[in-house]
Formats: C-alpha cells, sequence, structure tokens
C-alpha cells in the first residue's frame, strides 16, 4: 500500500474519531434559547435568569456548543436548513459524521476489495454525497407530499372560517384533523404563536421550512387581509380552486414530459455505465484515458485522453442542462 493511501486512511480515521467524541461527550440537554429555536426559528436570545458560567457549560454539552459554532457559518447553515426541510433528526455534526463514513466505507471497498485506487476515489467522492442525496431527496418529497395537501388544508380552513373560527383556530382545527406533515408544520405554527411571536413571523418561519409557491400564495394572501381587511373565508376557497388547477395541469405536464425527462437520465447515466463496464472488462485498454502518457496537448502536463474526458463530460452537462430546460414548464 501507498504512503499517499495509508496517510489518506489515518487523517480519516482521526476524523471519525474526533467527530464520534462530539457526538457520544454531550450531555443531552440544551440551553433554553437552544430549545426556543426548534419552535421558534430565530437565533435571538432568549432572557432567563443569570447562572453561574460553570452550571451553563456543563448544561450545554460539547456536541450541542460544536453544533453552534458550525451553523454560524453559512456553508453549515444551509445544511441544517435541509435537514429541518427533511424533517430528518440529526444534527449538523452527525450529518457531516455520515458523509465521512460513507466516504471511507466506499473508498475502503474500491481500494481493498475492488482493488482500484480509481474506484477507491470514485467511492469517496459518491460517499461524501450520499447524506445530501438521501436529505435533498426526503425534502423534495416532504414538499411534494406538503403541497399535495393544500387543497383538502384550504377546504378544512375555509369551513372553520365560515363556522365563527379565528385563523388561529382554524389552524389547530388543521394541526388536529389532518395527517403530516402539513398538520406538523402548521402545529408549530400555532406553538410559535404561543411562544411570543406575531402571525406574520411564524407564516414567514413556514415558508422558510416549506419553500412553496402555493404555500406564499396563502401566507401573502393572510397578510394582506389582516391589513386591508375582507372576507378570507372567501379569498382562501379562490386560491384552493387555484391550487387544485395547477395540481392537475402539473400532473398532466408530468407526464407529457416524462420521456423527456427519461432521456435526460440516459443522457447522464449510459456513457459512465458504459465507461465503467469497459474499465472494469479491461483495465489496460479502459484506462488509456487517465495515464499521463504521449500524445500530449501540453507537453507533459496535458494528455489527450484528459481532454477528450473533459470534453464529453462537458457535452454531458450541456446535454442534461438542455433536456431539463426543455421539460421543466411553469404553471
Amino acid at each position: 500500500m501507498s504512503p499517499l493511501v495509508i496517510a489518506g486512511v489515518a487523517l480519516g480515521l482521526v476524523m471519525v474519531v474526533g467527530a464520534s467524541a462530539a457526538l457520544l461527550l454531550g450531555s443531552g440537554s440544551r440551553q433554553v434559547s437552544q430549545r426556543m429555536e426548534q419552535f421558534v426559528g430565530t437565533y435571538e436570545p432568549v432572557a432567563e435568569p443569570e447562572q453561574p458560567e460553570s452550571n451553563i457549560r456543563r448544561r450545554a454539552g460539547f456536541s450541542d456548543r460544536f453544533d453552534e459554532q458550525l451553523v454560524r457559518r453559512d456553508a453549515f447553515d444551509r445544511i441544517r436548513r435541509r435537514i429541518a426541510r427533511s424533517d430528518i433528526k440529526l444534527r449538523v455534526s452527525e450529518y457531516i459524521l455520515l458523509q465521512i463514513l460513507a466516504a471511507l466505507g466506499l473508498a475502503v471497498v474500491g481500494y481493498f476489495v475492488l482493488d482500484n485506487i480509481i474506484y477507491a476515489i470514485l467511492g469517496a467522492v459518491f460517499g461524501l454525497q450520499l447524506p445530501r442525496i438521501y436529505v435533498n431527496f426526503m425534502a423534495n418529497r416532504r414538499l411534494h407530499a406538503f403541497e399535495n395537501q393544500l387543497s383538502d388544508t384550504l377546504n378544512l380552513w375555509v369551513n372553520a372560517l365560515r363556522s365563527g373560527y379565528s385563523v388561529l383556530q382554524g389552524m389547530e382545527a388543521i394541526a388536529t384533523e389532518l395527517p403530516p406533515p402539513i398538520s406538523r408544520e402548521f402545529e408549530r405554527v400555532v406553538q410559535e404563536v404561543r411562544l411570543g411571536l406575531s402571525l406574520e413571523q411564524a407564516l414567514a418561519n413556514l415558508v422558510r421550512r416549506m419553500p412553496s409557491e402555493d404555500l406564499d400564495l396563502i401566507v401573502t394572501a393572510i397578510n394582506i387581509q389582516r391589513e386591508v381587511g375582507g372576507n378570507l373565508a372567501e379569498i382562501l376557497d379562490i386560491i384552493s380552486h387555484t391550487i387544485r388547477e395547477r395540481v392537475r395541469i402539473k400532473g398532466e405536464i408530468r407526464t407529457l414530459t416524462s420521456q423527456g425527462r427519461l432521456t435526460g437520465w440516459v443522457i447522464g447515466l449510459l456513457p459512465l455505465i458504459l465507461a465503467f463496464l469497459v474499465y472494469s472488462i479491461n483495465p489496460t485498454y479502459g484506462g488509456q484515458l487517465i495515464v499521463k502518457e504521449a500524445p500530449f496537448i501540453v507537453p507533459d502536463v496535458l494528455p489527450c485522453g484528459w481532454l477528450v474526458i473533459f470534453a464529453g463530460l462537458l457535452m454531458m452537462g450541456f446535454g442534461i442542462l438542455a433536456v431539463r430546460k426543455i421539460v421543466d414548464i411553469e404553471v
């Protein structure tokens, strides 16, 4: 085994041990401001009685402080938002630990099982993306389920308003009567209002957690009605009809563009799969594109094979973007 690979494995193990220690040394209890953040979604400190600094440090676990330091940076704050949208019970540090473990696991499989350094590198790159792919998939699926429930939600909300309920009482009925994910999100809105936020702020937090155009339309209508007045039940009834028609049209468009989306997947995956099969069957033949030997475009710097790979990947990317642009129809 080469010294470079040994150094990489050792560095990865050190990172895994450090991240594991960060997760295991936490006490499990959080400060009041951190508990409030789960409901309110704000970083503003909450007033609480003064306590000795040693007690505060002891109550706030090391993993909590580590997460707090991470989310202050924009990149890790975006990770926290993606995890919140997917409703997966993960800390940012646990998410990073999963990325490291997945990358190391696939790299070890590629190097020791498949006995190839190229497979190890590809496995490490793919392993780093696995948690991200899963979190994005869960977030998109949850958002899709949320949007499909909006029409029934508005019908229940309209009936509650016509029965004499207030806007907040209508939200409580939604949180009680409807299934997740929409019931959990409206329950959080009710909890935030009870904790002291205004209804506008709570609805803005809801839109941030669920970036849906239909939900943004509903929240805008509610905010305007609260300022200028009007029949909110009638407004929501009209919006409900609009949302049902948009969902129907989106379903028809998705059916009509299914062949184009499949074409995009074929364009993106088929060349990679063929390259993998050729390299697996005959590494000597398949590896001619990646070896650093003549002929060169730039002497001793850029072989022709690297240029061919770059040109192929570039054309594949343009093809995928063109197909996605064609099938992405705004409603």
